[in-house]
């Protein structure tokens, strides 16, 4: 189901005109991160997304287990891929929930701070 949802959201993503850099970005060690999509906008920035996906939207849905401890493993895991960089670009943290009425793009869910 996971592999799925992601497929749907990298697609949904490309046809929004952003670039597929890589794909389930994983920091070494355990207690570390992973990021689902990193991708490449039109604009330059790298955006790191988490997809999530739902049978319903009871519990708050997916958007709303992004958590606190979710947030901060994702954030040390788009510091671990920045740091490979010469120049970091621009960035932000963005959301795709796959739930059955569709797909839905939340752009800066979330911040580094």
């Amino acid at each position: 189901m996971g592999d799925a949802a992601e497929e749907e959201a990298l697609r949904f993503l490309q046809k929004q005109g952003l670039r597929l850099l890589t794909r389930n970005y994983r920091t070494p060690g355990r207690g570390g991160g992973e990021i689902d999509l990193i991708m490449h906008a039109p604009d330059g920035t790298t955006v790191f997304v988490e997809v999530r996906k739902r049978a319903s939207a009871r519990h708050g849905g997916a958007a709303a287990s992004v958590g606190g401890v979710k947030q901060r493993r994702i954030i040390f895991a788009a510091r671990h891929y920045l740091m490979r960089l010469w120049e970091p670009p621009p960035c932000r943290f963005d959301v795709v929930v796959v739930e059955p009425d569709g797909v839905q793009w939340l752009q800066a869910a979330f911040d580094a701070s």
